[in-house]
């Protein structure tokens, strides 16, 4: 069994004239982020792996979750998963999972509510900085294939988030 954990980047600044790619992440954004953080320590559900998407506003919530979580491992930027499809995240997976047990992917809607729906056949509503734990019935992640079928166990959203 191995573990997908799918985080929608957390809250851009809209106003930025700068390109989408480029957007900034806003103050409440970074804290959102960070609240993520706190949660997968304090609940000992590290990822072994983050693979997030290349976008300013993808890398700096993947940089803001794992500071506050403490996370000392790889977090790979990938181009392919900025406004990305579902089959671009499982092709990720597929070359870059390796002998991770637990897995984080950071990215952007409609993608990631559609690659929720692809593995779990759940319809979640995923706002900015929501974060889905799903389990998944293989041993590699070379494994993960179009008849790979798996169980939503958790979603966290912000507005749950507030202290």
């Amino acid at each position: 069994m191995k573990t997908l954990l799918i985080l929608r980047h957390a809250k851009a600044d809209r106003d930025d004239a700068s390109s989408d790619h480029a957007r900034e992440l806003t103050k409440k954004g970074k804290k959102a982020a960070r609240r993520i953080g706190e949660i997968l320590r304090e609940e000992q559900a590290l990822p072994d792996l983050i693979l997030s998407s290349a976008a300013e506003r993808a890398r700096r919530t993947a940089e803001e979750t794992a500071a506050a979580a403490e996370y000392r491992g790889d977090l790979k930027l990938l181009e392919e998963l900025y406004l990305a499809e579902p089959h671009a995240y499982l092709d990720a997976l597929r070359r870059f999972g390796g002998s991770a047990q637990r897995v984080m992917v950071v990215g952007h809607n409609p993608g990631i509510e559609a690659l929720i729906f692809r593995l779990t056949g759940a319809a979640e509503h995923m706002p900015t900085a929501a974060l889905a734990e799903c389990s998944l019935p293989i041993d590699e992640w070379t494994a993960l294939g179009p008849e790979t079928t798996g169980q939503l166990e958790r979603v966290v959203r912000p507005k749950e988030l507030e202290d």
